[in-house]
């Protein structure tokens, strides 16, 4: 047999200079491998040198509250002081059918602060002896308020300020133009007539801190109750024509571009406020983790292995990605432009100039593929002007965990919706899980066992947590509703009242009648948390808003009729 011969290259000099210059001997060898392997095959394509672009931008200056066709007005809207989201979300904080004991403690006991510190106004014993002293809940009150949350109210009452019917008495006193008159109620008639200037700056200042605390939404509300969800319109004037942008479903909590489609019919009175600028910059390769190194002779990142991508044939998504990953990334170029935040831009020119000198207008991708092309990224619906949003909302923002929790749910085994209340604000301004809640009402309303031979009774249909509030349907038109109902309330002696909802989101003061298909099978969670966030003028705002997502399926309420039970159960 013929023996192998192994060839090993050896060298005795320590340097690794000659081995890294890499040289080739040779050279014709490895030009006829790179024309082998069509390496020398290339059209007469240059590279992107220098880009101009001519945008048009149009600012949104008009904002309307709820439905498209909705009665609400459209108001003026300015970008630069509030951003969107925070707009369409903001609610009161304080409800007029129900005090908030904590916020009103907290104000008045800053307002005591304030003025303490300047040694001004009236003493804290006489505050205390006014009318703006902290009352305790009422009977028909205290029956409503869980019992952590009066055991705090009572220790505030009667020691502190009730600092939201102290603001509300000075912006009466504002609106009139009568802040005079203030010195002649307790506790401010006790001031010296040196002092009330002073005073008046303080507790004005104080009223502005009270205003600000939170961002409280007027109405009319975006909220749909009927919907569980937002809905708004903004609009603005491009050069062909006021261009009107509707969310009809505003749920989630962001709000971005494709939250908007272009609606038709009459305009919101949007006001001009275009602006037309000619940019040029120099074009940036498009770069990205993992990429495929342009250089011969450079090292690639091996956290990120493309061959190990598995995709199937019908994989279309995945091989795209390597395909364009591993061939086609460094064909692409980024062209930076900033744009004004809360505008509509038109690009109305876009030329290239590559590396050989020529120039190049490069056209819309309708313009190219037509106006069915599959390429929809940032095309809003509807839109033949081309346009491109770029909405005023929010970045990071922090959230509290839910003050209201409301899981909206089909019950197969009793045929009916439900409406649970799973958390509610108490009125000590704090979440109250009233599951929890109902539990210790039971553990204090618990019956004796029964005894042995005890009799049966016969009932007509069992208890539900008071938690649980019915969705009945009824017919509205030609549309099945679900209708917000009540249960009676059991104690003992019989019926004590009505199982009525605490929280706000199923409002409790007015009829609510609920499309049926705002409860799926999947369910729905609705929740309303505390919001925090910093807009781009650097001002921080705060306020309550709403959330819809879907829900973990169907439940139980444990609702029987014609059922027999011992006396004592």
């Amino acid at each position: 047999m013929p023996s192998r011969i192994r060839l090993d290259l050896s060298t005795h000099n320590p340097d690794l200079q000659d081995g890294l210059q890499a040289r080739i001997h040779d050279p014709l060898w490895m030009l006829g491998r790179q024309w082998q392997f069509g390496e020398f095959n290339g059209a007469d394509a240059g590279s992107p040198a220098a880009a101009q672009v001519i945008v048009d931008t149009a600012a949104v200056t008009r904002y309307q509250p709820g439905p498209r066709s909705g009665p609400h007005p459209a108001s003026p809207y300015a970008v630069a002081g509030l951003a969107l989201e925070t707009l369409v979300e903001a609610e009161p904080v304080t409800d007029d059918s129900r005090p908030h004991w904590r916020l009103a403690a907290e104000s008045g006991r800053h307002l005591l602060r304030l003025l303490e510190t300047a040694r001004l106004g009236p003493t804290r014993a006489q505050w205390l002896a006014s009318t703006y002293v902290l009352t305790a809940p009422t009977a028909e009150q205290a029956k409503q308020i869980d019992a952590a949350s009066l055991s705090f109210i009572r220790v505030l009452s009667g020691r502190s300020i009730d600092g939201l019917r102290f603001a509300a008495r000075l912006r009466a006193l504002q609106a009139g133009n009568t802040l005079a008159e203030l010195f002649r109620e307790a506790p401010f008639d006790q001031v010296s007539e040196v002092e009330r200037p002073k005073v008046l700056s303080q507790v004005t200042a104080w009223l502005t801190w009270l205003d600000g605390l939170f961002q409280q939404g007027t109405a009319p509300s975006a909220w749909i109750p009927e919907r569980m969800e937002y809905a708004l319109s903004v609009s603005a004037k491009t050069t062909s024509s006021e261009v009107v942008l509707t969310a009809p479903e505003y749920l989630d909590g962001r709000l971005d571009w494709f939250s908007f489609t272009t609606s038709s019919g009459t305009g919101l009175g949007a006001t001009e406020s275009r602006t037309s600028v000619t940019e040029a910059f120099l074009p940036a390769p498009v770069s990205f983790r993992g990429m495929p190194s342009a250089r011969l002779w450079e090292f690639e990142d091996g956290a990120v292995n493309f061959a190990s991508i598995q995709a199937a044939p019908q994989d279309l998504a995945r091989l795209l990605l390597v395909k364009f990953a591993l061939e086609y990334s460094n064909d692409w170029f980024l062209l930076p432009l900033e744009l004004p935040v809360g505008t509509l831009s038109q690009i109305r020119a876009l030329v290239v100039t590559n590396t050989f000198g020529e120039r190049f207008l490069i056209s819309h991708t309708t313009d190219v593929d037509g106006p069915t092309t599959p390429w929809r990224m940032f095309s809003l619906t509807n839109d033949t002007q081309k346009l491109f949003f770029l909405p005023p909302v929010l970045g990071p923002m922090l959230e509290s965990r839910p003050v209201e929790d409301l899981s909206l749910l089909r019950d197969e085994m009793a045929n009916v919706a439900w409406a649970v209340e799973r958390v509610v604000e108490s009125a000590a301004g704090r979440p109250l899980d009233r599951h929890e809640a109902y539990q210790e009402t039971l553990a204090e309303q618990s019956p004796s066992p029964a005894a042995d031979g005890a009799p049966l009774i016969y009932r007509l249909g069992t208890t539900v947590p008071d938690y649980w509030i019915p969705l009945l349907p009824v017919k509205d038109g030609t549309t099945l509703r679900l209708k917000r109902g009540v249960l009676p309330a059991f104690g003992e002696g019989g019926i004590q009242g009505l199982q009525l909802p605490k929280g706000r989101l199923l409002e409790p003061n007015r009829e609510l009648l609920l499309f049926e298909e705002e409860v799926p099978r999947e369910g729905a969670r609705v929740t309303r948390t505390y919001q925090y966030a910093r807009w781009i003028d650097g001002t921080t705002h705060l306020w309550i808003g709403r959330r819809k997502n879907p829900g973990r399926g169907e439940g139980s309420s444990g609702l029987q009729f014609d059922s027999i039970q011992s006396s004592g159960g």
